[in-house]
């Protein structure tokens, strides 16, 4: 089920006026939050290089998102920093003062915390002396704390000849039950980086582009693994490429719109009968299938096995 959040920075009117439902919640007293189901939003917001104006952005788009009950609140790259792809003489040699980003940063914090969601928020990470910075998604908890950060690992040529140090880890992390991943742009383009993270519920894909083929490439990603994929990309992209979530048979769930600014939710919900097949049967099986086992056991000694020549 999805709903698309109104009356906040021009984000558009819900296709329809019945409320969505709260996700189910099968808590008891005092345990944990976990469910069959979690609200996930995709803030499709206007990317400048002013992190103060990215900053009142997000915290508008959280706001909305909170407001549609959503656990979870995911941005484009560069969401809260701005982007040197796009902007490369603004960013190059990084001359800039970076007082900004973390004062935002920690605005980002605070509200997370007094809203009760989660935050994934794509950003420069600032290193020091000379090393360049990191392409980053942070990600804060329903506190208001780094609960890790996510430096994007294979970057593009454009960033590794003078814009970004790549990182070395990966970033994975549960919320009420639901495990995440995060991956950033270009990543969309190497299959393994996307099966290393088979085992979880739902990719977090923030991505800087207007090239329509990232949406249909993370469209086959979500098929083959079957976990949701969430595209964030900035409002400025849109017109080609507009945010999405995606399920894990996929198929896109819900677009944001083209035009403008955007907050969209979605329930990723397990027990929804559309997604049986995908999650309860492709995703087990093919689980076994690359362990290989159940192949070696049924492989045969026949020669008209063996002898790839004969008729």
């Amino acid at each position: 089920m999805d709903r698309r959040i109104s009356g906040h920075l021009g984000f558009s009117s819900p296709p329809e006026s019945r409320p969505l439902p709260p996700p189910r919640d099968t808590r008891i007293a005092g345990s944990p939050r976990r469910s069959d189901a979690i609200r996930l939003a995709v803030a499709q917001t206007e990317v400048t290089t002013d992190p103060v104006t990215n900053g009142r952005a997000i915290r508008a788009a959280m706001r909305a998102a909170a407001s549609g009950n959503a656990r979870l609140i995911h941005f484009p790259e560069g969401a809260l920093s701005g982007y040197a792809g796009t902007a490369k003489t603004y960013y190059a040699g990084w001359r800039i003062n970076w007082d900004p980003v973390a004062d935002e940063l920690r605005h980002t914090m605070a509200l997370a915390a007094e809203l009760g969601v989660w935050v994934v928020v794509g950003g420069n990470h600032r290193l020091t002396g000379r090393h360049r910075p990191h392409n980053s998604l942070w990600v804060i908890d329903d506190q208001g704390r780094l609960a890790d950060r996510y430096d994007k690992r294979w970057l593009s040529h454009s960033e590794m000849n003078g814009y970004y140090t790549p990182g070395d880890h990966t970033c994975t992390f549960e919320v009420d039950g639901f495990r995440f991943a995060c991956l950033l742009c270009i990543e969309v383009n190497y299959p393994e980086l996307w099966l290393e993270h088979r085992h979880v519920d739902c990719v977090l894909f923030s991505t800087y582009s207007e090239d329509p083929i990232f949406e249909v490439i993370a469209r086959a990603h979500a098929a083959t693994h079957n976990f949701w994929v969430s595209m964030a990309v900035p409002a400025q992209c849109a017109p080609a490429t507009p945010s999405a979530v995606i399920g894990p048979h996929g198929y896109v769930l819900r677009h944001a719109r083209t035009d403008a600014p955007d907050v969209i939710c979605v329930d990723l919900d397990r027990s929804d009968p559309t997604l049986d097949i995908a999650l309860t049967k492709a995703r087990p099986w093919r689980a076994i299938a690359r362990a290989g086992d159940i192949y070696t056991a049924a492989r045969v000694s026949d020669p008209r096995s063996t002898d790839h020549t004969i008729i």
